[in-house]
């Protein structure tokens, strides 16, 4: 047997006015009623896995979560912590000049992955950039810019640990 019975509650009509706003129309033009009977209810939102965030919001940028670097013919490294890394920026080039990224591994062995090359001696080139990184121990996330025609603007920020934990802004 179930047992039925009116729920008198304004807080209750209210939160159910804002998450339904098409029931909103003056006043609720239901009754809230409940019962005795259990009805399990998964919860599939960001909230209930653990995040406070939404994922967008997740990965938005404050003063204190990013760093920026400017590299103007050299090298640079710009990040050596482990972990999941956003990166992105501009690089701007000119006649023979290069920009370009690697990465290099605790053996210290280089791959570059990105590359901006102006062979063209008249002209001048801006390229933008986003990625993100995974970097293990002993990894390092080089900027090199070749010539002092290549300058490369960047901003790195953390977006998760190696352990996938998300880090908030």
């Amino acid at each position: 047997m179930t047992q039925q019975f009116r729920i008198e509650s304004e807080q209750l009509r209210d939160k159910l006015n804002t998450l339904l706003p098409s029931q909103n129309r003056g006043s609720i033009g239901v009754d809230l009623s409940g019962s005795t009977t259990i009805i399990p209810i998964v919860d599939l939102t960001e909230v209930a896995e653990g995040s406070s965030l939404r994922q967008d919001l997740q990965t938005s940028l404050s003063f204190d979560s990013i760093t920026t670097f400017e590299i103007v013919n050299g090298n640079t490294d710009i990040i050596n912590t482990t972990g999941y890394w956003r990166v992105f920026g501009s690089a701007s080039f000119k006649a023979s000049s290069r920009v370009f990224f690697t990465l290099i591994d605790a053996a210290a062995t280089q791959k570059i992955f990105l590359d901006f090359d102006n062979q063209q001696t008249a002209s001048f080139n801006i390229e933008t950039f986003d990625f993100i990184v995974k970097l293990e121990a002993g990894d390092i996330l080089r900027v090199n810019s070749l010539a002092a025609g290549g300058v490369c603007r960047a901003t790195v920020r953390q977006i998760a640990t190696l352990a996938e934990v998300l880090v908030n802004p």
